[in-house]
């Protein structure tokens, strides 16, 4: 059975519920498996078909857990993942277009193929205040973080990538 890994971080909680909505979504079309960075290893991602990557965007950038998980796993697989499918999801207080092209940069290196466009949610935190606040991701910007999960997922369960 194809294996989807969702690999997220969350501070605030609004990468958690979208990396949540997709895992929702996707088990119910394949073997998921939802990990925050810091208990992701090597061998999560030696046994995965597919990936999404979600974090949240810090200071113009991708967060510094989800690189952290990146430079702790990045060489360990190198040469051993290549052609395997990726998704990304991204938190923003107001752009996102940074970290999703530091991921994009990232997994070309590992040789992942993009099956979606990345889906960049924007909080309009602009504030201290709103940024370090919980955050809660409405209705229908969970729906396309739902939507991504049951398309990798169902594109992996058919063997399409």
């Amino acid at each position: 059975m194809a294996r989807l890994l969702i690999v997220y971080h969350s501070r605030t909680g609004g990468t958690e519920q979208m990396a949540g909505a997709a895992f929702e979504a996707a088990k119910a079309e394949c073997d998921s498996v939802l990990k925050r960075t810091r208990h992701v290893q090597p061998e999560d991602l030696l046994a995965a078909d597919g990936y999404i990557f979600a974090c949240p965007e810090n200071l113009a950038a991708l967060s510094g857990e989800m690189k952290e998980f990146f430079d702790r796993c990045y060489y360990p697989v190198l040469g051993r993942i290549e052609g395997r499918a990726y998704a990304q999801m991204v938190c923003a207080g107001s752009d996102g277009e940074n970290a999703v092209r530091q991921v994009v940069r990232i997994v070309t290196g590992w040789r992942l193929k993009s099956v979606q466009d990345p889906l960049i949610i924007c909080t309009h935190a602009q504030t201290e205040e709103d940024i370090l606040a919980a955050k809660t991701i409405a209705a229908d910007d969970l729906q396309k973080c739902r939507d991504i999960g049951a398309a990798m997922a169902a594109g992996l369960a058919m063997g399409a990538f």
